[in-house]
């Protein structure tokens, strides 16, 4: 069996979320939303090694709320830098020699499935690279630059993707893309790309959200909650009442 890490970027500045606390550490349905996230992966068997990135910041915060937490699913905490890309090289530094593949997930997905995360596991491990993306359905315009704003241009959606978390590659092809960052790249799957590695496509989730705003959180708690409960002999947290709370 491919053994995985899994490396959970959580050290944005959540402008946009407009909360007093930053989005990756929200309450959703009574635990905040990177421990929602890590527990999709830290029960897997396939999943040796989970890493938490964090503003450095927050540190002090993170251990004296969540140090149990992390001690009892075996979760490591690394420093993020002021863009994705450091945070994410930070982490690469601490992944076990062991480790086949890397998955990186944005800590603020919480409602990714696990059918979904087998999924782009299993693609990964056959072609060396894959994503979770969304194929395009709306209509594409293209906006000018000055107010009011109107439209310049209408694109075609065919073959036109919208890319999800998590995103997973093996470390070799990782850690070698993440030695030359090219600029301007907006996710790790353009990082891999510009080596000239193919990355696969497995079609995701529209219920896979990011959650970026307050109105983000309620979708993602609602989404959560329209979901079949599992059994009450299936957690892998005998303690979660007790800890996550």
């Amino acid at each position: 069996m491919a053994k995985f890490a899994v490396i959970l970027p959580a050290a944005g500045k959540s402008t946009r979320f407009r909360d007093k606390e930053k989005k990756p550490f929200a309450a959703l349905d009574g635990r905040p939303v990177w421990l929602r996230t890590a527990e999709l992966f830290v029960s897997r068997d396939d999943v040796c090694q989970c890493i938490l990135v964090i503003d450095p910041s927050d540190e002090e915060m993170v251990r004296r709320k969540y140090g149990a937490n992390m001690a009892f699913l075996n979760i490591s905490l690394v420093h993020g830098g002021s863009e994705r890309f450091e945070s994410v090289s930070n982490a690469l530094k601490i992944v076990k020699d062991d480790v086949d593949f890397v998955a990186i997930h944005d800590s603020v997905r919480p409602c990714v499935t696990t059918e979904l995360i087998d999924k782009v596991f299993q693609q990964a491990v056959k072609s060396g690279a894959a994503i979770l993306a969304l194929g395009m359905t709306d209509s594409l315009k293209r906006g000018s630059s000055n107010e009011p704003v109107v439209i310049e241009q209408s694109l075609p959606r065919e073959r036109l993707w919208l890319a999800q978390t998590p995103q997973v590659f093996s470390k070799e092809i990782l850690i070698k893309a993440f030695k030359n960052v090219p600029k301007g790249a907006t996710d790790d799957s353009q990082v891999v790309e510009a080596t000239g590695a193919v990355v696969s496509i497995v079609v995701g989730s529209s219920s896979n959200i990011k959650i970026t705003t307050r109105d983000d959180l309620f979708l993602a708690d609602a989404i959560l909650k329209s979901r079949p409960k599992p059994k009450a002999n299936a957690s892998a947290h005998p303690f979660a009442d007790d800890m996550f709370r």
